[in-house]
């Protein structure tokens, strides 16, 4: 059963790396929010096949924690991470948002739900702010490297949060995959007011007619979004969720290569150096508070 746990652990992981490439390459033909709606409208769809009832809240204010996550985990951050991939590439960015779990510590810190921050996890927070800017530094993609890096930045602050707001839901003891689909209810609905103001155009609709897109869209909706989640669940469930975990840090390393293969992004000395320090700096940190 171990062996089983590791491999779906592995195949989760390499899809969710695989999934800047794929946004990247739907980036030609749709606006970012487009393949947000697209992609969490067929996620939303599934979670429903799995998990045909809805929700039943015991308290009103409950609401309020499902919004949040929304907001910020399935609006915000993917957003933020999309528009960041049209102005850097695909494996810089993967590699930024990889950052996501430093920045979780860090709120979960100042909100009292983690000790004080160490030496060790400062330090490995710089090693990887450090791989980061030397990875960025080296992304000749475009003209604004730096916002595209600083909005994955953004989005990983984002994943923060919804990070944090997802240890409130977990206590409240309901179900997870209709946990998972009314936040991303929330989301969707954040999504859909916000196309308009976005450069939603419905005449990219037509772009639909390329199968090479539903078929991007179809990965990272059923795939990435509503799949990976039974997946990853399974895998922590006969892993136990330390070892598990352990596989995210694989996901970068995933998007580095495919972006390189796929995409033709560059690959040079210095940016097997910035990979080098980020994985070894969220490898630090999460050694240190595991400690």
């Amino acid at each position: 059963m171990a062996a089983k746990g590791h491999l779906i652990a592995l195949a989760t992981v390499t899809v969710w790396g695989l999934t800047f490439v794929s946004t990247k390459m739907l980036l030609e033909s749709f606006a970012p929010v487009e393949i947000l709606l697209l992609r969490f409208a067929l996620g939303f769809a599934a979670l429903c096949v799995l998990s045909p009832r809805w929700l039943k809240l015991r308290d009103r204010k409950h609401e309020l924690l499902f919004a949040a996550a929304g907001a910020t985990g399935t609006f915000l951050y993917y957003l933020l991470e999309n528009i960041a991939l049209t102005f850097a590439g695909a494996g810089n960015i993967g590699m930024t948002v990889a950052t996501a779990p430093l920045f979780t510590a860090i709120l979960a810190t100042i909100l009292g739900r983690e000790r004080a921050l160490t030496p060790q996890f400062i330090a490995g927070f710089l090693l990887a702010m450090t791989g980061i800017a030397l990875i960025g530094g080296q992304d000749m993609s475009g003209p604004n490297v730096l916002l595209g890096d600083a909005l994955a930045i953004g989005a990983a602050i984002a994943w923060a949060v919804y990070s944090n707001v997802l240890v409130s839901l977990d206590k409240l003891g309901y179900g997870t995959i209709p946990t998972t689909k009314r936040i991303f209810s929330w989301g969707l609905l954040f999504i859909a007011l916000a196309s308009p103001l976005c450069g939603a155009d419905p005449a990219h609709l037509a772009a639909l007619a390329d199968l090479a897109n539903v078929g991007h869209l179809l990965f990272l909706g059923l795939g990435a979004s509503a799949g990976c989640f039974v997946t990853w669940g399974l895998s922590v469930k006969l892993l136990g969720a330390s070892t598990a975990s352990t596989y995210i840090y694989l996901a970068p390393v995933i998007t580095v290569i495919a972006a390189t293969l796929i995409l033709g992004e560059p690959m040079t000395g210095l940016i097997l150096l910035g990979i080098v320090l980020v994985l070894g700096g969220l490898g630090l940190s999460s050694w240190k508070r595991a400690s």
